[in-house]
């Protein structure tokens, strides 16, 4: 590649024996994004069709899953392309944008899951006023929090990012993360110190919270009748699930970030993989069978199509 190539596009090096199974991972990946697609969207028509369903539990469940859809968009359609490529290189600018999508999506599923646990303490331990708490315009404002604190926040750091020079263009991974702040020539004092401004604003505050909150409704629950217990149990925990599989996937996000751990690279391969798999096919098998009105209408919605 010369010059001008180097100081425009990035190589990604963290495919492992992609000559001999490019077809293989392409077949596997794009049948996990089909899956990723239809189950995410069965689930959010489901919701957007039954206005029984058009409470603010079951809104924030659809914010969820779109957002599983916007970010498995942001990563597949470009990893299946590179499989099936000779060179698995990446526009400078494109790879921007993929790392501001990746992480900005990614604090909005923190932010949705804290509105979530808002949501469960206010039915649960204040019922009465929950009509007054909880309405419309209340959802629209969390919604609209969730999904814009993490774009304003990742503004910064990439414009930064853009007056910074290159000295490197291997990225060691298989789309573009924070790897990318290892190609600049200087480390940049400013960036280290933001990003963990943002990691505490976006994801560590947000947990903090949820727990604090299902710590509550955990008390108060205990202290109630068996229905408040059973409720609590029913609409907590697919929640407390969905929270433990993207907290534990992001904790190696931030570790091999912030630690600069060394990491084979067959083992960066999988735990990769696991971040993009596992949780967008998560949150729908979770909501779909534990959440009892969403399982309704799917197992109604199945049986009319073996009818059929």
């Amino acid at each position: 590649m010369n010059d001008e190539f180097n100081a425009t596009y990035l190589t990604f090096s963290g495919h492992v024996e992609l000559h001999r199974f490019r077809f293989l991972y392409f077949l596997v990946m794009f049948i996990v994004y089909v899956l990723i697609l239809c189950s995410n969207s069965i689930i959010l028509c489901i919701i957007w069709i039954h206005k029984s369903l058009h409470e603010p539990m079951y809104i924030f469940i659809a914010a969820l899953l779109l957002n599983s859809i916007l970010f498995s968009t942001n990563i597949y359609p470009k990893l299946l392309i590179d499989f099936l490529s000779d060179k698995q290189v990446i526009t400078h600018s494109h790879c921007v944008f993929q790392f501001f999508a990746y992480y900005s999506l990614g604090g909005s599923e923190f932010l949705l899951l804290s509105a979530m646990a808002y949501d469960r303490y206010v039915s649960i331990c204040k019922p009465l006023q929950y009509p007054v708490i909880m309405r419309k315009s209340t959802v629209s404002v969390l919604l609209l929090l969730a999904w814009l604190l993490p774009v304003l926040q990742l503004m910064l750091p990439v414009l930064i990012s853009n007056d910074l020079q290159l000295c490197r263009f291997t990225l060691t991974g298989i789309f573009c993360n924070n790897a990318i702040y290892n190609l600049f020539c200087v480390t940049s004092r400013t960036l280290s110190i933001y990003g963990m401004f943002a990691l505490l604003s976006t994801v560590l505050l947000p947990m903090l919270f949820i727990l604090f909150t299902y710590a509550r409704i955990l008390i108060i629950s205990y202290q109630s009748s068996r229905d408040v217990r059973k409720k609590a149990a029913q609409t907590c925990l697919p929640h407390l699930l969905v929270l433990m599989s993207i907290s534990c996937l992001s904790s190696y996000d931030i570790i091999k970030a912030r630690l600069q751990f060394y990491f084979p690279s067959t083992a960066r391969l999988i735990m990769t993989l696991q971040l993009i798999i596992y949780h967008p096919l998560f949150n729908p098998i979770i909501y779909g069978i534990k959440m009892k009105e969403i399982s309704k209408h799917l197992k109604k919605l199945l049986c009319e199509g073996k009818l059929n």
